[in-house]
């Protein structure tokens, strides 16, 4: 079957930039790299054809194109490798989107796992992730979780003192030291949502840089703890190149503030926070531009204080995941609201993808059954939900659809799946992972069953079968 690249199409609103092959950055384009166009004028992902795989496996359709994420996953490994010349990590900030698949596919790259609570550490363990590549973030884990985590050996990232008094507690009962990084409030600022800005001083992540001193001297004089490396984040979804090269210094600064306390870290955690382009309009850099900018940073704070290069972690979660992925939706009914606009239905909306009505986040989408149809419609694209707010994209322009036709939201690799609700009792839906035009199942599709599965029913209030 003759297949066109879908970056070839002329449509302005289907229109895609062209990538080349030798250097494709996932995270530059709206579609993911083996997107194209059959000879039904249908869309095809990893040589799968989308309207087939929704007559399949039904939608909403999570479709995950695994050429894009390993191609992601190897650019950052390997451009750590060429720009950095010490040693280097990187791992995959999962909370992006966390299952065993992908979980599996970031490790067999040689990536570990960033994870955020016990259930993705219990994920990332029976996806067969080495525990020495695992790094247990978050603000307020529990005392079990702390406790799964020092059993697993994986390394945690301590948040605050509260935390971190009790690691020393738990310590006490281990035979080896603990072995953590400390996370640390860079007070640096960039432009993105500030519900995912964590670098600036206001937020909830993270040491004071005023408590530097008493932190690293406490840690210094508790034996039961391995303090390996110091970590900040500064936010997600970042197209500034400066505010990383930014924390870089300071990060550096802080390496020589803990050497003098007689704390000797040896990593360097500058987290992740790359964007991805959602719309035409954004313009993000490329993996390449951003983990040259990290490693020259890194080298030259070193060299300017005279301290050994440490070993450069980075925790990239939506650059790797999030444009390696979209989701299939079937149109239902329309509304047309004269003179102001036309509502077009799909079988799914915010319990499937929450980021329109929680970040108001922009999408881009495609009629992925009439791909080169000219686009006659200006139209938004409303979710099933009992909620106003359901609104997948306020207003974008497709070609005449119809009942049972097929819509693709681009990229929704990231907070999608992870943050999907069974809000109105909807169930979850599937998800397939292609390559070389086989699909396969990652994620079933919950049924409502499984919806009623945790329910309680008092025998007060059954009522008798008559």
């Amino acid at each position: 079957m003759v297949s066109t690249p879908a970056a070839s199409l002329q449509n302005s609103c289907q229109f895609l930039p062209e990538w080349t092959v030798e250097d494709p950055s996932p995270n530059q384009f709206l579609m993911p790299l083996t997107a194209a166009v059959n000879s039904q004028d249908h869309l095809t992902i990893g040589g799968c054809d989308v309207v087939d795989l929704v007559q399949q496996f039904g939608s909403p359709l999570y479709i995950l194109d695994e050429q894009t994420l390993r191609t992601a996953c190897r650019q950052y490994r390997d451009g750590f490798r060429h720009y950095y010349p010490g040693e280097s990590l990187v791992i995959y900030a999962s909370k992006a989107w966390n299952c065993l698949a992908v979980c599996a596919i970031a490790a067999s790259e040689g990536l570990g796992i960033d994870i955020v609570s016990g259930g993705e550490l219990y994920t990332a363990l029976q996806a067969g992730v080495p525990s020495d590549r695992l790094y247990f973030h978050g603000n307020n884990k529990s005392r079990d979780e702390l406790q799964q985590a020092v059993v697993a050996n994986c390394t945690i990232v301590v948040d605050n003192w509260f935390e971190l008094e009790t690691l020393v507690a738990i310590a006490a009962n281990t035979e080896a030291p603990v072995r953590i990084m400390l996370r640390l409030t860079p007070g640096i600022e960039c432009h993105t949502h500030d519900y995912i800005r964590t670098g600036h001083i206001d937020s909830k992540f993270g040491f004071d840089p005023d408590q530097l001193d008493e932190v690293f001297t406490f840690v210094a004089q508790q034996p039961g703890l391995d303090c390996a490396g110091l970590h900040a984040h500064i936010g997600s979804q970042i197209f500034e190149l400066n505010p990383h090269q930014d924390l870089t210094d300071v990060m550096a600064g802080w390496l020589d503030k803990a050497a003098q306390a007689g704390l000797p870290v040896r990593e360097l955690d500058i987290g992740g926070g790359l964007g991805i382009r959602y719309t035409e309009s954004d313009d993000p850099p490329s993996i390449h531009d951003w983990i040259q900018v990290i490693c020259e940073g890194v080298v030259r704070a070193c060299e300017t204080r005279q301290l050994p290069l440490p070993k450069l972690i980075a925790e990239p979660g939506r650059s790797l995941i999030g444009s390696a992925c979209v989701t299939a939706y079937t149109v239902g009914s329309q509304k047309v609201v004269p003179n102001l606009r036309t509502y077009v239905t799909v079988d799914g909306g915010m319990s499937d993808n929450p980021r329109p009505i929680t970040y108001q986040s922009l999408y881009r989408a495609v009629a992925a059954s009439q791909m080169s149809a000219p686009l006659t419609e200006t139209v938004a694209i409303a979710g099933k939900h009992c909620e106003s707010g359901d609104i997948i994209i306020q207003e974008t322009t497709l070609p005449t659809t119809q009942p049972g036709d097929t819509l693709v939201i681009l990229g929704t690799g990231a907070y999608n799946y992870s943050m999907a609700s069974n809000y109105n009792r909807v169930p979850r839906p599937s998800a397939v992972l292609v390559q070389d035009g086989e699909a396969s199942i990652i994620l079933q599709r919950e049924t409502y069953l499984d919806l009623i599965r945790q329910d309680r029913l008092p025998n007060r209030l059954a009522i008798a079968s008559e």
